[in-house]
């Protein structure tokens, strides 16, 4: 609390005796405000405190920022009450500032301090950011040096630990890395825009005492060399050709002591050896990523491409999920945000999978647009992880109305992205309709029908939006749940259960979003079903929500 306060005033005092010399100060404010309803069995809510007794979480993050010839610095503010972002099964409550910085230009020198975000080319090897709705915010507390050597090259270092919510992991990083901008014929559209980097990680004298602890535990041919140093390097390049953008990184990774959940382990059960999934490994490892596109009038292509294996690289072997990466793979998939298309998606393996996906739109007139997404991603045996395929098109009738249909052709492992049966086959039609009564008044509304017979089964969705520009939204949403039919008499009584959770169930939405300049609130009222929340191939599996939702994002 000391080290807070003294913070807060430092900085006060700061920014008072700065802004007296035309500097530019800016801020913003979001805060979500959780109610809770009572548990409830069958959505899942029973056993979670904020439904038992809390009734009530929050989250809070004020930023306020400076800049004055050439130097910007910042301070961020967080406040965690009963909050279920970390975990959505349990509490968290903590409070405190979770970000400050000062970055300095002196010259051909730019050096920063503070809780920084950076990323070397696509993060394929390093990439600190912030993903609210998955509580995550790996900034580097550390410093970076930056040097341009002319207009066209540059280079930077930087050294320090990732923030790990209110504290930091014990993991030291360091790193650098050098860009650059080529245009060998001033008179042709025809650049190149080459780097490289690497980034070193040594972990911390207790994460390598627990993997030697339990690499004890193996069979003697199982065990394992540890190491406190892993490196990463990689080299990247895009090459721009009148229409056409070619993006290429590989990047490789030396030995590396990481957790392989699939990886056969020998035990000991009396007097008999069994054999079961899951031990600590220690692996080299790789990726590569290309995005190749072409865009001319009215046609747009785009063509990506990965291969990874072994490639986690984490602040230790047990930090699995969404907390602890220092690296950050290109998602292989369509970012859907329908409700029903957006139900299953894939979250990335790090430890071995090889995907494409070719995204193509083409408009056949001023009113008439079609588009194709085909994604497919398979473990590196050829196994069938996700495939999608989704026509799209789009109808415009002048400024007065649009319309969007499509259909999702879905494939999906669920046994490995939420440890569920194995596959699910879903077909998805969806439909959009926008109608403008006026330049202030419009109508919105949403259809969706998933088809499939596994999981829950199938869903519909529907939304109506009324805006009332410029302050105005109104809504109403409702997803139900099918009821099934006969059961395959086979189905075990588990699998059983499943297939008739929630039959006949609503799951209904209604909101008001007020918009003023730069101020927006929401008040809604929200039942929602357990499903996956993803943002850029980052997914977690959350229960469902009964309650209020109340939210405020500001800017000044």
């Amino acid at each position: 609390m000391k080290h807070l306060t003294f913070t807060l005033s430092f900085l006060t005092v700061v920014f008072s005796a700065m802004a007296q010399n035309n500097s530019h100060i800016t801020g913003s404010l979001q805060a979500n405000g959780n109610f809770f309803f009572a548990a409830d069995s069958v959505l899942g809510t029973a056993g979670i405190p904020q439904y038992d007794h809390q009734k009530f979480g929050a989250e809070t993050w004020l930023s306020l920022n400076y800049s004055h010839n050439g130097l910007d610095a910042g301070v961020r503010f967080d406040m965690f009450n009963n909050s279920n972002l970390l975990n959505p099964n349990a509490s968290y409550s903590d409070v405190g500032l979770g970000r400050w910085f000062i970055r300095k230009q002196i010259d051909k020198f730019d050096i920063a301090g503070g809780y920084l975000y950076d990323q070397i080319g696509s993060g394929i090897i390093y990439r600190s950011y912030e993903e609210r709705t998955l509580m995550i915010d790996n900034a580097l507390l550390g410093a970076q040096v930056g040097y341009r050597i002319n207009d066209n090259w540059k280079i930077r270092a930087f050294s320090g630990r990732q923030k790990q919510q209110f504290s930091r992991y014990g993991t030291i990083l360091r790193g650098g890395a050098i860009e650059g901008f080529i245009k060998p014929d001033s008179t042709k559209n025809f650049t190149l825009a080459p780097g490289a980097g690497i980034v070193g990680r040594t972990y911390t004298d207790e994460t390598i005492d627990d993997a030697k602890f339990e690499v004890a535990g193996y069979f003697r041919d199982e065990q394992i060399e540890l190491q406190y140093n892993t490196y990463a390097a990689t080299i990247f390049n895009t090459l721009t050709a009148g229409d056409f953008t070619w993006y290429v990184e590989a990047a490789g990774k030396t030995k590396d002591v990481i957790y392989d959940p699939n990886a056969p382990r020998s035990i000991l059960i009396g007097t008999e050896i069994d054999t079961v999934a899951g031990k600590l490994v220690n692996r080299k490892g790789y990726t590569v990523y290309t995005s190749m596109s072409y865009s001319k009038k009215g046609l747009g292509i785009t063509l990506e491409a990965k291969r990874t294996k072994d490639f986690a690289f984490r602040q230790n072997p047990n930090a699995l999920g969404i907390q602890g990466p220092i690296n950050f793979l290109p998602p292989m998939a369509k970012q859907n945000t329908y409700r029903l298309t957006a139900r299953f998606a894939p979250a990335t393996q790090e430890l071995g999978e090889q995907a494409f996906q070719l995204d193509v739109r083409y408009k056949l007139n001023k009113k008439l647009s079609v588009g194709l997404n085909v994604s497919d991603i398979q473990f590196l045996d050829g196994t069938e992880l996700y495939r999608e395929i989704t026509p799209e098109f789009t109808y415009k009738q002048k400024r007065k109305w649009q319309l969007i249909g499509g259909l999702q052709i879905l494939k999906y492992n669920i046994f490995v992205y939420q440890g569920k049966d194995k596959y699910v086959d879903a077909l998805t039609p969806y439909g959009e309709f926008l109608y403008k009564f006026s330049p202030r008044r419009s109508i919105r509304i949403e259809a969706q029908y998933l088809h499939t017979e596994d999981e829950f089964g199938s869903w519909v969705n529907g939304l109506v939006e009324v805006g009332l520009a410029p302050h105005w939204i109104f809504y109403a949403s409702d997803m139900y749940k099918l009821k099934h039919g006969s059961l395959d008499p086979s189905l075990s009584p588990e699998k059983a259960k499943d297939k008739v959770k929630y039959d006949g169930t609503h799951f209904p939405s209604l909101g008001v979003v007020y918009s003023r300049k730069s101020n927006r609130v929401s008040l809604a009222y929200v039942k929602q079903v357990e499903g996956i929340n993803c943002a850029g191939g980052i997914c977690r599996l959350e229960p469902a929500f009964h309650g209020v939702r109340l939210t405020l994002n500001s800017s000044f």
